[in-house]
């Protein structure tokens, strides 16, 4: 086996083309598989594992309450959710230059988006929105039932 003197290697990995990752999916993947982590996946980030485990465990341990939904381990996936969608939102929003900077410094290839992104940026509002203001009125409701402030009240 022949072993590589330091500057040759690095001038191997240099001259080696990176995968080129495009804005538009990485922001559609953020937006709506962002609990389970995709775009980290996609992005080739580390320790992309990481939001995945933590979505399943929260997941896992929702099944074990008498209510999957109202329970501190469902209401703890709002954290993986928001990143996603704010993660999304960052993709789509800032520019091509700087994404390519970021994800694709040696592909040889540049991303040229369009509307695209901004589609799905409206896309990630709106569903982000609806997913947020869903999820405070769920804790809110969480937190008074379990403070007894709703007792004898019908739901």
């Amino acid at each position: 086996m022949r072993v590589m003197p330091e500057n040759n290697l690095a001038q191997s990995r240099a001259g080696r083309r990176q995968p080129h990752r495009s804005k538009l999916l990485a922001a559609l993947l953020a937006s709506v598989l962002g609990v389970f982590g995709a775009h980290w996946w996609y992005l080739g980030r580390r320790h992309a594992w990481l939001p995945a485990l933590f979505s399943i465990c929260m997941l896992a341990w929702a099944q074990t309450f008498d209510s999957w939904w109202d329970n501190p381990a469902f209401l703890a996936l709002i954290i993986p959710i928001l990143d996603g969608f704010i993660e999304a939102l960052v993709f789509a929003l800032k520019p091509d230059e700087w994404f390519d900077g970021r994800y694709n410094p040696g592909s040889g290839r540049k991303n040229e988006t369009g509307w695209g992104p901004v589609l799905v940026a409206i896309l990630t509002t709106f569903l982000g929105g609806t997913v947020f203001v869903f999820w405070i009125a769920m804790i809110v409701v969480h937190v008074y039932t379990a403070m007894g402030w709703l007792d004898g009240l019908a739901i």
